[in-house]
């Protein structure tokens, strides 16, 4: 794991083996994907930006918070009670929000989402 991820993760480095196991399955599926490190979010480029991971906005967490929020594009709008936000910035482009909690979370069902969202944003203009 890279120093800036782990720079990431400096506030809560309990997220970091959810994170590792998120990054794993994106990368098995697209070999090709960069990982970028920012200031408040981790993306993933293939080579539009098509995932990324941001840490709970809220500064004051218990268990049942998610230790990590995935965010994702697609065409339309997700009817998911998974989803914890949707927004529409732009004409038919959705952006979702997933709380993350556990391992288990990363499964096919938000697998097959983020495969949608690389497709989408390989394919959609600027």
């Amino acid at each position: 794991m890279s120093p800036e991820i782990l720079l990431f993760f400096d506030r809560s480095p309990e997220s970091i083996p959810l994170y590792e196991a998120l990054e794993s399955a994106i990368l098995s599926l697209f070999p090709a994907a960069s990982v970028r490190v920012q200031k408040t979010q981790i993306s993933f480029d293939d080579p539009r930006l098509f995932a990324c991971v941001s840490p709970p906005r809220s500064k004051i967490r218990t268990e049942d918070d998610p230790r990590m929020i995935v965010t994702f594009g697609l065409a339309y709008r997700l009817d998911s009670p998974r989803v914890q936000q949707a927004a529409e910035p732009y004409p038919g482009r959705w952006t979702h929000h997933v709380p993350l909690r556990n391992t288990d979370e990363i499964d096919t069902k938000l697998m097959g989402w983020i495969t949608e969202s690389h497709a989408f944003s390989r394919f959609r203009k600027k």
